[in-house]
């Protein structure tokens, strides 16, 4: 390993294990994406000792990782960790005994733990054992990374990030034309890049029979960390010879259906490797979408990437579900015959819904805007 040895301030070694937890996203199944340093000092100056994040499925744990890397250097170290050290055995023993068993003597860790397994008893751990515990260091920043599972563990439903295309006359697409490009190649690149976070996308069954999408990674080493594609189709109106159906052993689809399905095609999609999901329709025969996320987290997924169309974009508005959304305009219009979402006025649209906007950014001539509903995060805090 390369020493990295200099003056180091908590917040900088904070700021670097908050951005090894992100290498983790989409990838950790119902974990979390943790990020963790062990720094020493030595002759005055902070030593870089052991890096970790959370690994492929959620193990080993970042702080494993890290004191695998510092071994006997660890001791008398500190642990600067992103979310609580947990304090329950599951397939490994907790990392809070871990800690304290290699000698660290202080942690500073950004976020609590709510998971009931947790919940400041992984705190408690350290404590009696004598180590120093500083919490809340760069917590709201630690807030945003977790956003997922600290949604999964408290309110029991994924975070939703939503992505529409606009053409520049509030289109977003040309009717009777599918997949027609309303933005270029940067906000392609971007969007696949969102993909990689997340641990699922999210489509509706008329974006499938329109598009007839694959929803993978198309970056370059990445193609097979696509997420798990799931499909809202109470009726099962699904293709097989769709490109989700026909890869589904490759890279799992997930289809949210109802009892509307007829029982030779749900055979016929489980024989391909589709996964069935089935809840009971509304009163209109669609998929309730409070129940579909529900449904999701229950099966451990943090983050979900919707690619919505018309309908299902508005209606996830409108049920107050959606937490973040992108929201990408292009500069071409599209006119007459363009296919018209959210009332063709998406931001006032998500204006109205309490979002609040956070980023704005050129795309090449396009241009992204990512909005976010403050009174999502502050749910995320629990009582």
């Amino acid at each position: 390993m390369n020493d990295f040895s200099r003056s180091f301030s908590d917040e900088q070694l904070m700021d670097l294990a908050l951005r090894l937890g992100r290498r983790g996203a989409g990838a950790t199944a119902e974990n979390p994406a943790v990020g963790c340093v062990i720094a020493r000092n030595n002759a005055g100056r902070m030593e870089i000792v052991g890096r970790g994040w959370t690994q492929q499925g959620g193990r080993p744990h970042a702080e494993r990782v890290a004191l695998a890397e510092a071994g006997t250097r660890a001791r008398e170290a500190t642990a600067y960790v992103t979310l609580e050290p947990c304090s329950h055995t599951g397939q490994s023993g907790p990392c809070a005994d871990a800690l304290v068993e290699a000698g660290i003597t202080r942690v500073v860790c950004a976020h609590p733990d709510p998971d009931p397994r947790v919940a400041g008893r992984g705190f408690e751990k350290l404590r009696n054992a004598g180590v120093s515990v500083d919490v809340g260091l760069m917590g709201k920043r630690a807030h945003r990374e977790l956003a997922g599972f600290l949604s999964r563990t408290v309110r029991k439903r994924p975070w939703l990030q939503v992505k529409m295309a606009f053409s520049s006359d509030g289109m977003i697409g040309l009717e009777g034309v599918g997949n027609y490009p309303v933005t270029g190649a940067l906000a392609k690149s971007r969007t696949y890049a969102l993909r990689l976070q997340a641990d699922a996308i999210l489509v509706g069954c008329d974006t499938v029979l329109i598009d007839d999408p694959a929803l993978t990674l198309r970056l370059p080493g990445l193609e097979r960390c696509s997420p798990i594609r799931v499909v809202l189709d109470s009726k099962g109106r699904i293709p097989v010879a769709s490109n989700l159906v026909q890869t589904a052993r490759d890279i799992p689809v997930w289809i949210v259906t109802s009892e509307q399905m007829p029982a030779d095609k749900a055979l016929k999609l489980q024989e391909y490797g589709c996964t069935l999901l089935c809840l009971n329709a509304t009163a209109s025969g669609h998929i309730d979408l409070k129940a579909a996320l529900e449904a999701l987290a229950e099966r451990g997924i943090n983050t979900v990437f919707a690619e919505c169309g018309a309908k299902l974009g508005s209606a996830l508005l409108q049920s107050g579900l959606i937490d973040a959304f992108f929201l990408y305009q292009g500069v071409s219009k599209i006119g007459a015959k363009g296919l018209l979402a959210l009332g063709g006025q998406p931001e006032a649209a998500l204006e109205a819904g309490g979002f609040i906007l956070e980023e704005n950014c050129k795309m090449g001539t396009d241009r992204l805007k990512r909005f976010v509903r403050p009174e999502s995060l502050e749910a995320l805090y629990g009582d």
